[in-house]
């Protein structure tokens, strides 16, 4: 298990569906910052709350030029349904299957609940760790974690984010 809790770690590259069905790769992303939020479960009280506040502030992540990409193990098609019942205009991506593998490759799998523990990796336009924002189960991330991490992440080199 990978455990990317320092800055200057490469991140695990990845392709995986979002709410649409249309295929993610992170690594096609260079040139982009991207803000990599895993979330335990689409539809709970805690994570809803924590995205609402993303969408809410999804202005301050594009005045960055970061790209905002959440992730859970949900399947996409419950993904789908969450993002229009919650009007979220940001990628949901789903580590479905294999079940959790990405989420176990950045050491946020929960392997015995079988979820994606809390955990934001901000990630520079090179694919390097930046920072990163935890919170227990049942904790929302603060997010002036998340405007203190923008901070220090380098803007865009080269592809537009969404």
């Amino acid at each position: 298990m990978t455990n990317l809790s320092a800055p200057g770690d490469p991140a695990p590259g990845f392709e995986l569906p979002n709410q649409h069905g249309e295929l993610i790769n992170l690594n096609a992303l260079r040139g982009t910052a991207v803000v990599l939020v895993f979330y335990p479960f689409a539809f709970s009280r805690v994570c809803t709350g924590e995205l609402d506040e993303l969408q809410q502030n999804l202005q301050e992540f594009r005045s960055r030029s970061a790209r905002v990409l959440a992730m859970s193990i949900d399947h996409r098609y419950a993904l789908r349904t969450y993002a229009e019942q919650r009007g979220y205009r940001f990628d949901l991506l789903s580590d479905f299957w294999p079940h959790g593998a990405v989420a176990e490759r950045y050491g946020v799998l929960d392997s015995s609940n079988g979820h994606a523990r809390r955990s934001t990796f901000f990630i520079d336009p090179a694919g390097i760790l930046t920072s990163r924002v935890d919170a227990p189960l049942g904790q929302r991330r603060p997010f002036e974690g998340y405007r203190a991490a923008l901070l220090d992440l380098p803007g865009q080199t080269a592809a537009s984010p969404r």
